[in-house]
């Protein structure tokens, strides 16, 4: 765990990497410590039917959603917010500086006694992300 969820407009496409913008998620996420390498998802949806602010088709936006099983302690999930969002900002920032873009991001704790899983993904990875 974590799972994070990108929604964006489609006029992002061709404008901007979402693949690339994927994995500066996942390489933060991982450099925060805060999360194990194995439990890190990084997911990102085009949103096919969008209306912003004036209704002006230029208007874009990323939005990302952290989901994350509860117990970590409050101020080190501040703080990876504030590095994570940093970075997708920084990311973004030449579509901040020439267009209309509305950049967003929340975490929050999943219930654990609400949310079952498995996975057999670790024995598949590299010893050190286990």
């Amino acid at each position: 765990m974590p799972h994070f969820h990108i929604d964006y407009s489609p006029n992002l496409e061709g404008r901007l990497d979402i693949a690339q913008l994927c994995r500066v998620i996942a390489e933060t996420a991982r450099e925060t410590e805060l999360f194990p390498a194995a439990g890190i998802r990084v997911r990102a949806t085009a949103c096919t039917h969008v209306y912003m602010a004036d209704g002006d088709p230029k208007h874009a936006f990323i939005d990302m959603s952290v989901r994350l099983r509860a117990g970590r302690p409050a101020e080190a999930k501040v703080a990876a917010t504030e590095t994570i969002f940093a970075a997708m900002q920084g990311y973004c920032q030449q579509l901040l500086d020439s267009g209309s873009l509305m950049l967003s991001m929340e975490m929050r704790d999943i219930d654990p006694d609400l949310s079952p899983k498995t996975s057999s993904i670790r024995k598949y990875l590299p010893e050190d992300m286990r």
